[in-house]
């Protein structure tokens, strides 16, 4: 009986240490991938999504919220991992940051956490009311778009993230160009001489809307570059994001309802 008690416990403790949960182990060693902050940076920036739709899971693999989650990301000492997993479900779980680990990996994650948290309470919620000009004369409004799915890009000229995305954001274009219900356009900083002396360098297949500064700094909030929406046929805000590969799978998935 003695011995049966001592497997067990051991068991257990062989469990905790690994990170094994009942969800699926860890695709990496979560205190190995501490050990160098850019061993860390591959992982977090090849395999976590935070934007993507997941199963939070915490310390003790319990089910949380997202908001719960990335909450937890932005004020307390944890990285996310991915759980390797038989189904389509990711599963990302909180992992305690080690005490001699780099100090800049806590300092990431909690500013991409933080953007990703301010993201995901912006989507549920209606798209503010809008009349726009694009380049070409064209009024883009609420109304003229109400039944379309809306892809908006929000950028400025001297942005090289939003500039380096082009070519990737122009193909999602072209991917999706027999879809008359789904329309891009991007909202940009720069006047309109600017931005036609820069996009005659550096084609955007999007319909572009100069002089947006004031509206996505006070009306839109936004503090990073680029951020993506998607809103739905109803005008409502179901997805935002701030790269290209997490927009991607987000309009992937719209597309389809």
């Amino acid at each position: 009986m003695k011995k049966l008690i001592s497997f067990i416990v051991i068991s257990l403790i062989v469990s905790s240490c690994s990170g094994q949960t009942k969800f699926g182990n860890p695709e990496v060693d979560p205190i190995q991938i501490q050990n160098k902050f850019m061993d860390w940076w591959t992982y977090q920036s090849k395999k976590i999504m935070l934007s993507r739709d997941f199963t939070a899971l915490d310390l003790q693999s319990k089910e949380i919220s997202k908001e719960s989650f990335l909450d937890q990301l932005v004020n307390e000492s944890f990285i996310p991992v991915c759980l390797k997993s038989a189904d389509s479900v990711y599963y990302y779980k909180l992992f305690k940051i080690q005490p001699k680990s780099d100090t800049s990996i806590k300092a990431t994650i909690n500013q991409i956490a933080f953007d990703v948290l301010k993201n995901y309470k912006m989507e549920g919620n209606t798209f503010p009311e809008f009349t726009f000009k694009d380049l070409d004369g064209n009024v883009v409004s609420n109304e003229t778009m109400k039944g379309k799915i809306i892809v908006i890009k929000c950028w400025y000229i001297h942005c090289a993230a939003c500039i380096k995305e082009f070519p990737h954001v122009n193909q999602l274009v072209e991917k999706y160009k027999d879809r008359k219900d789904i329309l891009f356009i991007s909202l940009a900083e720069d006047t309109e001489e600017q931005l036609k002396t820069f996009l005659a360098r550096k084609p955007l297949s999007y319909s572009v809307i100069p002089n947006m500064k004031l509206y996505m700094n006070e009306t839109l909030d936004l503090n990073a570059f680029p951020t993506h929406f998607i809103l739905n046929k109803e005008g409502i805000i179901t997805k935002v994001v701030n790269d290209y590969e997490s927009l991607e799978v987000a309009l992937e998935k719209e597309s389809k309802l």
